[in-house]
């Protein structure tokens, strides 16, 4: 029994020795987070206050700038990338978007490399980013694979299960790709988890 309850302590040990999450630079009192995408950021399906940007900024006690835009495809998000930075000038930048192309059916290749322009843009100026995935619309499986792969290729944080879970669950959407106030509540929980795991506040 002994020798079980050891092997049960070190396999989670060994689990979370595997899920080290990259370190971002602190995040203080008066530095700003913008959170960057589409209408999963602008917060569709919700009020201004329920969307996951406003309850962010409750959770950490940060400023956090709702830089959404619905319909907004990973091309459009690149172009306007700089005036929002230039606006805001964040300490750290939550980039969250995907899933417009996806519907259009772009392809794969397409949304990564623009979503590689997004992140390597933010972090050449010395900006801290994170990345969160989206499932494609038709499916809600998972995230596909190029998000975590950018995610390990830029040495980033990235959340790539809460939009797909929060969208498998009726009571935690408004329709069948925007959550409602719960599920943003929830996206923003699990993005608060993974930034004071990062130690970025």
């Amino acid at each position: 029994m002994k020798r079980l309850a050891f092997a049960l302590v070190l396999a989670l040990v060994v689990a979370s020795c595997g899920e080290k999450v990259p370190r971002l630079s602190p995040v203080g009192p008066g530095d700003v987070i913008v959170a960057f995408g589409d209408s999963l950021t602008y917060g569709t399906g919700a009020s201004e206050y329920e969307s996951y940007p406003a309850v962010l900024a409750q959770l950490v006690n940060r400023k956090v700038v709702r830089a959404g835009v619905p319909g907004e495809v990973t091309s459009g998000g690149l172009a306007r990338l700089e005036d929002v930075i230039e606006e805001h000038k964040p300490a750290l930048v939550i980039v969250c978007l995907g899933g417009n192309d996806m519907l259009r059916k772009l392809e794969d290749a397409e949304i990564k490399k623009n979503l590689r322009s997004i992140l390597q843009a933010i972090k050449s100026r010395g900006i801290s980013v994170m990345l969160v995935g989206v499932p494609k619309p038709a499916l809600i499986t998972s995230a596909p694979g190029f998000y975590a792969e950018l995610a390990k290729e830029l040495g980033i944080p990235y959340e790539g299960k809460i939009v797909t879970d929060v969208l498998y669950r009726p009571d935690q959407k408004s329709d069948s790709i925007h959550p409602n106030a719960k599920g943003y509540r929830r996206m923003a929980e699990a993005i608060a988890e993974l930034l004071r795991k990062a130690g970025a506040i």
